[in-house]
């Protein structure tokens, strides 16, 4: 006889990096599985070290991490530890995006301008990931510019059953904020047995973060509204949207979105809505103020659902079967 037989039994890790420690915490218990310690650390130049303080060889391992700010120096440091654990001979290498970043900059809108979530998504493949796995990216095309497999996670069902469960249903609204949310929208509306609406804005292009909205499509008089999004970023797009449903008679107004990113005036424009409540799930850390300041803010754990499409991809089942109800 030639060779070496083995007993062929696989072995998952879970890493995390620093970004996030309490979301990782949570998927790590969902599975049953300890996160691999890990040494890293800033020099004094900014630079990133980091080292596994266990053996990685022949392992399939999953590295978390959620691009939050600040957003590029978690994004190195994800490339680096993938980088290490290519290095480190791991079976294979799977990266779980709870938030990926970049993910608005999906195609160029102007002359000159980049594709920053395909560099992204070449980066990752370049450093040694062999999958992603990812929660409702900004638009679905950014699947196709990473070259291998991509699982692209939804948060829907948590966020849906949690507004049913809330809301007389005969009085549901669902509201898309933009032209651009309007197939997820419909998706909410097929979930809940709702009606659509939809508002009509206009960005202005040589200013960030700037939103002129014009008109209410669909019927919002005296109906519990549902504004739901991707991402919060400094919540002018979806506040103004808000205040136009009340402007149009809606009763009430609840925002969902799946990424809290509450940067710069965030906090204040929350605080100072007329919305009852704003619901995100954990794939971001909501800033601690908020939690502290506003209770008309709710977190769900996207954590189980993270953890289930893990234990698929290592058990080669299939992560689409998580949705079929969907």
């Amino acid at each position: 006889m030639t060779g070496i037989k083995t007993t062929g039994e696989k072995k998952l890790m879970f890493f995390s990096g620093r970004a996030h420690p309490e979301l990782a915490e949570e998927v790590a218990q969902q599975l049953g599985v300890g996160v691999v310690p890990t040494k890293a650390f800033d020099f004094a130049n900014g630079e990133i070290y980091v080292r596994y303080q266990e053996s990685a060889r022949g392992a399939d391992c999953f590295l978390i991490q959620s691009h939050t700010a600040p957003i590029n120096k978690w994004i190195m440091e994800q490339l680096i530890m993938i980088d290490a654990l290519k290095r480190a001979s791991a079976r294979s290498i799977t990266v779980i995006v709870p938030f990926y970043g970049y993910a608005r900059q999906d195609k160029k809108h102007r002359g000159r301008e980049p594709i920053s979530a395909r560099l992204i998504a070449d980066m990752m493949k370049t450093a040694g990931a062999d999958r992603i796995l990812t929660v409702d990216l900004h638009t679905d095309q950014i699947q196709g510019f990473f070259d291998g497999p991509v699982d692209h996670l939804f948060a829907l069902p948590l966020l849906a059953d949690y507004v049913g469960r809330k809301v007389d249903r005969e009085k549901l609204t669902v509201v898309s904020p933009d032209a651009g949310r309007v197939r997820v929208a419909d998706r909410w509306c097929d979930r809940l047995g709702a009606p659509l609406a939809i508002v009509h804005k206009r960005r202005d292009k040589d200013v960030a973060n700037q939103v002129t909205v014009h008109e209410v499509v669909g019927e919002v008089k005296g109906r519990v509204c549902v504004l739901v999004d991707d991402m919060i970023d400094t919540g002018g797009t979806i506040c103004a949207a808000a205040d136009a449903l009340f402007a149009h008679g809606a009763e009430d107004v609840i925002v969902t979105a799946t990424h809290g990113v509450l940067s710069g005036p965030a906090a204040d424009r929350l605080k100072n809505s007329r919305v009852s409540e704003f619901v995100f799930t954990n794939t971001l850390p909501t800033p601690s103020e908020l939690n502290r300041d506003l209770d008309k803010i709710s977190v769900l754990s996207i954590a189980p659902t993270i953890a289930n499409a893990v234990r698929e991809v290592f058990e080669d089942g299939s992560v689409t079967s998580l949705f079929d109800d969907q």
